[in-house]
Protein backbone atom coordinates (compact mmCIF):
# COMPACT_ATOMS: atom_id res chain seq x y z
CA UNK A 1 0.00 0.00 0.00
CA UNK A 2 1.37 3.42 -0.96
CA UNK A 3 0.34 7.02 -0.39
CA UNK A 4 1.49 10.02 -2.43
CA UNK A 5 1.11 13.49 -0.89
CA UNK A 6 2.00 16.67 -2.77
CA UNK A 7 2.63 19.75 -0.60
CA UNK A 8 3.87 23.24 -1.42
CA UNK A 9 7.43 22.30 -0.51
CA UNK A 10 7.88 18.68 -1.49
CA UNK A 11 6.38 15.47 -2.77
CA UNK A 12 6.21 12.88 0.00
CA UNK A 13 6.04 9.20 -0.89
CA UNK A 14 5.08 7.00 2.04
CA UNK A 15 5.61 3.27 1.88
CA UNK A 16 3.58 0.82 3.94
CA UNK A 17 5.37 -2.34 2.86
CA UNK A 18 8.89 -3.69 3.40
CA UNK A 19 9.65 -3.72 -0.34
CA UNK A 20 10.72 -0.10 -0.78
CA UNK A 21 12.13 2.78 1.21
CA UNK A 22 10.10 5.85 2.25
CA UNK A 23 11.44 9.14 0.96
CA UNK A 24 10.44 12.77 0.44
CA UNK A 25 11.13 14.34 -2.95
CA UNK A 26 12.34 17.94 -2.88
CA UNK A 27 10.47 20.83 -4.49
CA UNK A 28 12.98 21.70 -7.22
CA UNK A 29 14.75 19.68 -9.90
CA UNK A 30 17.16 20.54 -12.69
CA UNK A 31 15.60 19.44 -15.97
CA UNK A 32 17.26 19.69 -19.37
CA UNK A 33 18.45 23.31 -19.27
CA UNK A 34 17.11 24.93 -16.09
CA UNK A 35 15.79 24.55 -12.55
CA UNK A 36 12.07 23.75 -12.44
CA UNK A 37 9.42 22.59 -9.98
CA UNK A 38 9.74 18.84 -9.59
CA UNK A 39 6.17 18.42 -10.87
CA UNK A 40 7.25 19.98 -14.20
CA UNK A 41 10.18 17.61 -14.79
CA UNK A 42 8.32 15.29 -17.14
CA UNK A 43 9.05 13.08 -20.12
CA UNK A 44 6.80 11.34 -22.65
CA UNK A 45 6.04 7.64 -22.33
CA UNK A 46 7.59 7.36 -25.81
CA UNK A 47 10.94 8.75 -24.67
CA UNK A 48 13.79 6.47 -25.75
CA UNK A 49 15.15 6.20 -22.19
CA UNK A 50 11.76 5.04 -20.91
CA UNK A 51 11.27 2.51 -23.71
CA UNK A 52 14.76 1.00 -23.64
CA UNK A 53 16.43 1.98 -20.35
CA UNK A 54 18.96 4.12 -22.24
CA UNK A 55 19.98 6.39 -19.38
CA UNK A 56 22.84 6.55 -16.89
CA UNK A 57 22.84 7.94 -13.39
CA UNK A 58 24.74 8.60 -10.19
CA UNK A 59 23.65 8.74 -6.56
CA UNK A 60 25.25 11.38 -4.34
CA UNK A 61 24.77 11.53 -0.58
CA UNK A 62 24.59 14.79 1.34
CA UNK A 63 24.77 14.74 5.14
CA UNK A 64 23.10 17.40 7.27
CA UNK A 65 24.92 18.67 10.36
CA UNK A 66 22.41 20.23 12.77
CA UNK A 67 25.07 21.91 14.88
CA UNK A 68 26.46 23.96 11.99
CA UNK A 69 23.24 24.10 9.94
CA UNK A 70 25.27 22.97 6.94
CA UNK A 71 25.01 20.06 4.60
CA UNK A 72 28.00 18.18 3.21
CA UNK A 73 27.80 16.51 -0.19
CA UNK A 74 30.17 13.57 -0.50
CA UNK A 75 32.49 12.99 -3.49
CA UNK A 76 30.52 15.22 -5.87
CA UNK A 77 33.22 15.52 -8.52
CA UNK A 78 34.09 11.82 -8.37
CA UNK A 79 30.47 10.89 -8.98
CA UNK A 80 30.12 13.31 -11.88
CA UNK A 81 33.34 12.03 -13.43
CA UNK A 82 31.98 8.48 -13.21
CA UNK A 83 28.72 9.69 -14.75
CA UNK A 84 30.72 10.98 -17.73
CA UNK A 85 32.39 7.56 -18.01
CA UNK A 86 28.96 5.92 -18.10
CA UNK A 87 27.87 8.41 -20.78
CA UNK A 88 30.84 7.44 -22.93
CA UNK A 89 29.95 3.75 -22.77
CA UNK A 90 26.31 4.49 -23.62
CA UNK A 91 27.18 6.93 -26.46
CA UNK A 92 25.61 9.85 -24.61
CA UNK A 93 27.14 13.25 -25.32
CA UNK A 94 26.87 15.63 -22.33
CA UNK A 95 26.44 19.29 -23.23
CA UNK A 96 27.70 20.36 -19.78
CA UNK A 97 31.22 20.09 -18.44
CA UNK A 98 32.08 18.26 -15.22
CA UNK A 99 32.44 21.62 -13.45
CA UNK A 100 29.05 22.79 -14.71
CA UNK A 101 27.35 19.61 -13.57
CA UNK A 102 28.97 19.82 -10.13
CA UNK A 103 27.80 23.43 -9.83
CA UNK A 104 24.23 22.45 -10.69
CA UNK A 105 24.23 19.64 -8.13
CA UNK A 106 25.31 22.02 -5.36
CA UNK A 107 22.93 24.76 -6.51
CA UNK A 108 20.03 22.32 -6.41
CA UNK A 109 20.92 21.32 -2.85
CA UNK A 110 20.98 24.99 -1.86
CA UNK A 111 17.64 25.72 -3.55
CA UNK A 112 15.92 22.81 -1.79
CA UNK A 113 17.73 23.46 1.52
CA UNK A 114 17.00 20.09 3.17
CA UNK A 115 17.20 19.90 6.96
CA UNK A 116 18.02 16.21 6.93
CA UNK A 117 20.28 13.81 5.02
CA UNK A 118 19.62 13.92 1.30
CA UNK A 119 20.19 11.90 -1.85
CA UNK A 120 20.90 13.61 -5.17
CA UNK A 121 20.47 11.75 -8.44
CA UNK A 122 21.99 13.27 -11.59
CA UNK A 123 21.18 11.44 -14.80
CA UNK A 124 21.74 11.71 -18.54
CA UNK A 125 19.12 10.11 -20.76
CA UNK A 126 18.21 9.54 -24.40
CA UNK A 127 15.46 12.12 -24.77
CA UNK A 128 14.16 11.56 -28.31
CA UNK A 129 10.79 10.04 -29.18
CA UNK A 130 12.04 7.21 -31.34
CA UNK A 131 11.36 3.52 -31.87
CA UNK A 132 14.37 1.20 -32.04
CA UNK A 133 17.01 0.55 -29.35
CA UNK A 134 20.04 1.86 -31.25
CA UNK A 135 22.13 4.41 -29.39
CA UNK A 136 23.08 6.22 -32.60
CA UNK A 137 21.33 7.81 -35.53
CA UNK A 138 18.25 9.96 -35.85
CA UNK A 139 17.66 12.82 -33.46
CA UNK A 140 18.42 10.89 -30.30
CA UNK A 141 18.94 14.00 -28.18
CA UNK A 142 20.64 13.55 -24.81
CA UNK A 143 19.32 15.45 -21.79
CA UNK A 144 20.35 16.05 -18.20
CA UNK A 145 18.20 15.85 -15.08
CA UNK A 146 18.96 16.11 -11.36
CA UNK A 147 16.45 15.24 -8.66
CA UNK A 148 16.93 15.22 -4.91
CA UNK A 149 15.11 13.88 -1.89
CA UNK A 150 15.30 13.36 1.85
CA UNK A 151 16.71 9.91 2.51
CA UNK A 152 17.87 8.08 5.61
CA UNK A 153 19.33 4.57 5.60
CA UNK A 154 19.02 2.52 2.41
CA UNK A 155 20.01 -0.51 4.48
CA UNK A 156 19.61 -0.80 8.25
CA UNK A 157 23.03 0.13 9.65
CA UNK A 158 22.00 -0.43 13.27
CA UNK A 159 22.23 -4.21 13.07
CA UNK A 160 23.57 -7.04 10.96
CA UNK A 161 21.30 -7.67 7.96
CA UNK A 162 20.43 -11.08 6.53
CA UNK A 163 21.60 -11.83 3.00
CA UNK A 164 20.99 -14.56 0.44
CA UNK A 165 23.32 -15.66 -2.36
CA UNK A 166 21.10 -15.10 -5.37
CA UNK A 167 20.35 -17.65 -8.06
CA UNK A 168 20.46 -14.71 -10.49
CA UNK A 169 23.94 -14.07 -11.88
CA UNK A 170 25.65 -10.70 -12.12
CA UNK A 171 25.56 -9.15 -15.58
CA UNK A 172 28.92 -9.46 -17.30
CA UNK A 173 31.04 -6.75 -18.85
CA UNK A 174 30.25 -8.25 -22.26
CA UNK A 175 26.50 -7.98 -21.64
CA UNK A 176 25.79 -4.73 -19.78
CA UNK A 177 28.98 -3.45 -18.12
CA UNK A 178 28.76 -2.89 -14.37
CA UNK A 179 31.26 -0.01 -14.56
CA UNK A 180 28.52 2.01 -16.26
CA UNK A 181 25.51 2.82 -14.07
CA UNK A 182 22.94 2.10 -16.79
CA UNK A 183 19.31 2.47 -15.71
CA UNK A 184 18.17 -0.59 -17.64
CA UNK A 185 20.75 -2.86 -16.01
CA UNK A 186 19.08 -2.42 -12.63
CA UNK A 187 16.52 -5.00 -13.67
CA UNK A 188 19.29 -7.42 -12.69
CA UNK A 189 19.39 -5.83 -9.23
CA UNK A 190 15.60 -5.87 -8.95
CA UNK A 191 15.34 -9.58 -9.70
CA UNK A 192 17.98 -10.53 -7.12
CA UNK A 193 16.76 -8.21 -4.35
CA UNK A 194 13.10 -9.16 -4.82
CA UNK A 195 13.94 -12.85 -4.74
CA UNK A 196 15.81 -12.36 -1.47
CA UNK A 197 13.06 -10.29 0.15
CA UNK A 198 10.36 -12.78 -0.81
CA UNK A 199 12.47 -15.51 0.81
CA UNK A 200 12.68 -13.49 4.04
CA UNK A 201 16.12 -11.93 3.61
CA UNK A 202 17.08 -8.25 3.55
CA UNK A 203 19.24 -8.31 0.46
CA UNK A 204 21.27 -10.43 -1.95
CA UNK A 205 24.79 -11.24 -3.10
CA UNK A 206 25.54 -11.89 -6.77
CA UNK A 207 27.89 -14.50 -8.15
CA UNK A 208 29.48 -14.16 -11.57
CA UNK A 209 28.78 -16.69 -14.32
CA UNK A 210 32.09 -18.30 -13.33
CA UNK A 211 30.85 -18.72 -9.76
CA UNK A 212 32.98 -16.04 -8.08
CA UNK A 213 31.47 -13.65 -5.55
CA UNK A 214 30.75 -10.33 -7.24
CA UNK A 215 28.91 -7.85 -5.00
CA UNK A 216 25.57 -7.09 -3.38
CA UNK A 217 22.42 -6.23 -5.28
CA UNK A 218 23.51 -2.59 -5.64
CA UNK A 219 26.57 -2.21 -3.41
CA UNK A 220 30.11 -3.50 -3.06
CA UNK A 221 31.03 -6.26 -0.63
CA UNK A 222 33.87 -6.76 1.84
CA UNK A 223 34.76 -9.76 3.97
CA UNK A 224 36.90 -9.63 7.12
CA UNK A 225 39.12 -12.64 7.77
CA UNK A 226 41.96 -12.75 10.30
CA UNK A 227 41.83 -8.95 10.67
CA UNK A 228 42.25 -8.45 6.91
CA UNK A 229 39.75 -7.05 4.40
CA UNK A 230 39.02 -9.10 1.29
CA UNK A 231 37.07 -7.76 -1.68
CA UNK A 232 36.35 -8.80 -5.26
CA UNK A 233 38.31 -7.27 -8.16
CA UNK A 234 36.65 -4.96 -10.69
CA UNK A 235 37.15 -7.73 -13.27
CA UNK A 236 34.46 -9.77 -11.47
CA UNK A 237 31.76 -7.48 -12.87
CA UNK A 238 31.42 -5.12 -9.94
CA UNK A 239 30.79 -1.40 -9.95
CA UNK A 240 34.03 0.56 -9.58
CA UNK A 241 32.75 1.88 -6.30
CA UNK A 242 33.73 5.34 -5.05
CA UNK A 243 32.82 4.34 -1.49
CA UNK A 244 34.64 1.03 -1.97
CA UNK A 245 37.86 2.85 -2.84
CA UNK A 246 37.45 5.17 0.15
CA UNK A 247 36.82 2.26 2.53
CA UNK A 248 40.02 0.61 1.30
CA UNK A 249 41.92 3.84 1.97
CA UNK A 250 40.42 4.14 5.48
CA UNK A 251 41.18 0.51 6.31
CA UNK A 252 44.83 0.89 5.31
CA UNK A 253 45.57 4.43 6.48
CA UNK A 254 43.38 4.74 9.58
CA UNK A 255 42.97 1.20 10.89
CA UNK A 256 46.29 -0.26 9.69
CA UNK A 257 44.60 -3.23 8.04
CA UNK A 258 45.78 -5.22 5.05
CA UNK A 259 43.39 -5.30 2.08
CA UNK A 260 43.37 -8.16 -0.41
CA UNK A 261 41.62 -7.80 -3.78
CA UNK A 262 41.07 -11.18 -5.43
CA UNK A 263 38.51 -13.71 -6.64
CA UNK A 264 36.31 -14.93 -3.78
CA UNK A 265 34.69 -18.38 -3.61
CA UNK A 266 31.12 -18.72 -2.36
CA UNK A 267 32.00 -20.76 0.71
CA UNK A 268 34.40 -18.06 1.86
CA UNK A 269 31.32 -16.02 2.64
CA UNK A 270 30.23 -18.55 5.25
CA UNK A 271 33.54 -18.81 7.11
CA UNK A 272 34.39 -15.10 7.26
CA UNK A 273 34.76 -13.36 10.60
CA UNK A 274 32.71 -10.39 9.38
CA UNK A 275 31.14 -9.09 6.19
CA UNK A 276 29.67 -5.76 5.14
CA UNK A 277 28.25 -3.91 2.19
CA UNK A 278 29.34 -0.43 1.22
CA UNK A 279 28.17 2.18 -1.24
CA UNK A 280 26.75 5.67 -1.48
CA UNK A 281 23.27 4.44 -0.61
CA UNK A 282 24.25 1.53 1.63
CA UNK A 283 27.01 3.49 3.44
CA UNK A 284 28.74 0.83 5.60
CA UNK A 285 26.16 -1.85 6.44
CA UNK A 286 27.06 -4.92 8.49
CA UNK A 287 25.97 -8.36 7.31
CA UNK A 288 24.81 -10.61 10.14
CA UNK A 289 24.14 -13.77 8.16
CA UNK A 290 24.56 -15.18 4.66
CA UNK A 291 22.32 -18.07 3.60
CA UNK A 292 21.57 -18.51 7.32
CA UNK A 293 25.26 -18.88 8.19
CA UNK A 294 25.68 -16.45 11.11
CA UNK A 295 28.63 -14.04 11.20
CA UNK A 296 29.75 -12.01 14.24
CA UNK A 297 26.83 -13.35 16.30
CA UNK A 298 24.52 -11.69 13.79
CA UNK A 299 25.82 -8.18 14.54
CA UNK A 300 28.43 -5.76 13.26
CA UNK A 301 31.89 -7.08 14.07
CA UNK A 302 34.67 -4.91 15.55
CA UNK A 303 36.25 -3.96 12.20
CA UNK A 304 32.90 -3.11 10.65
CA UNK A 305 31.95 -1.00 13.68
CA UNK A 306 35.17 1.01 13.48
CA UNK A 307 34.68 1.66 9.78
CA UNK A 308 31.01 2.61 10.30
CA UNK A 309 31.85 5.13 13.01
CA UNK A 310 34.76 6.65 11.12
CA UNK A 311 32.83 6.85 7.84
CA UNK A 312 29.81 8.50 9.51
CA UNK A 313 31.93 11.09 11.31
CA UNK A 314 33.78 11.97 8.11
CA UNK A 315 30.54 12.33 6.12
CA UNK A 316 29.07 14.72 8.69
CA UNK A 317 32.08 17.00 8.51
CA UNK A 318 33.43 16.07 11.94
CA UNK A 319 36.90 15.03 10.77
CA UNK A 320 38.83 18.03 9.40
CA UNK A 321 41.43 15.79 7.78
CA UNK A 322 38.81 14.65 5.27
CA UNK A 323 37.03 17.93 4.54
CA UNK A 324 38.52 17.85 1.02
CA UNK A 325 36.14 15.05 -0.03
CA UNK A 326 33.09 17.09 1.03
CA UNK A 327 31.34 19.97 -0.72
CA UNK A 328 29.89 22.26 1.95
CA UNK A 329 26.56 23.95 1.29
CA UNK A 330 25.45 26.66 3.72
CA UNK A 331 21.87 27.88 3.99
Amino acid sequence: MYLLIITLSKVVYYNFSMATIPFAIHKYAFFRKDFVDFADAKISVMTHAFLYGTAVFEGIRAYYNKDSNKIYALFVREHIERLVQSCKIMRINPCFTVDEMCERVLELIKKNAPKTDAYIRPSWFKDALRIGPSLIGGENEDSFVITSLDLGDYLDTSKGISVQVSSWRRLSDNAIPARAKVNGSYVNTGLAKSQAQLAGYDDAIFLTEEGHVAEGSAMNLFLVKNNKLVTSPVTDNILEGITRKFVIDLAINELGLAVETRNIDRTELYVSDEAFFCGTGAQVAAIGSIDNYVLSDGNAGPVTKKLQELYTNICRGNVSKYHHILSEVSY
